[in-house]
């Protein structure tokens, strides 16, 4: 077994788990992210490794709360990547480009009435993965996929 991880099978990852994550749910903000640090506790990945999984998955599942019309967080583990995809229904990012700026938010009031939206999401995101992809289509939905080196 690559990294002393059990159960390996072939080319298959080691763990897959889904996260659904519904609009507006902020009362259960931070449960996903919450269950995939404990999930890499478990398989004894490095400390260093888990805090920026954690940090990249949470403002995800914020991301999906604040913004979209609702989706999921998808974990992948193998021998030596964690992969994060994040996808949501609607309404899309029209400016990517802007929207990776440090300080730009479209979070609503209520999402600030709580401390949310000050715009840190994705910049935390790119600055945490190995790896970072976001595409978006307005009216459709976004996608992103977040890589993250097991050593």
């Amino acid at each position: 077994h690559e990294m002393g991880l059990p159960g390996r099978c072939g080319a298959g990852a080691v763990i897959h788990s889904v996260y659904p994550v519904e609009r507006g749910a902020y009362e259960n903000a931070g449960q996903s992210s919450a269950d995939i640090k404990r999930q890499l506790k478990q398989l004894g990945v490095d400390s260093t490794v888990i805090r920026r999984v954690a940090i990249a998955s949470y403002e995800a599942e914020m991301n999906l709360i604040i913004h979209s019309l609702g989706g999921a967080i998808e974990l992948d583990i193998d021998g030596s990547w964690i992969v994060l995809q994040v996808y949501d229904r609607g309404p899309g990012i029209p400016d990517v480009e802007l929207a990776k700026q440090e300080g730009y938010s479209t979070a609503g009031e209520d999402a600030r009435g709580l401390g949310f939206g000050a715009g840190m999401g994705l910049p935390n995101m790119m600055r945490n993965t190995d790896d970072f992809l976001i595409a978006s289509q307005v009216g459709v939905g976004t996608l992103m996929v977040m890589k993250f080196h097991l050593q």
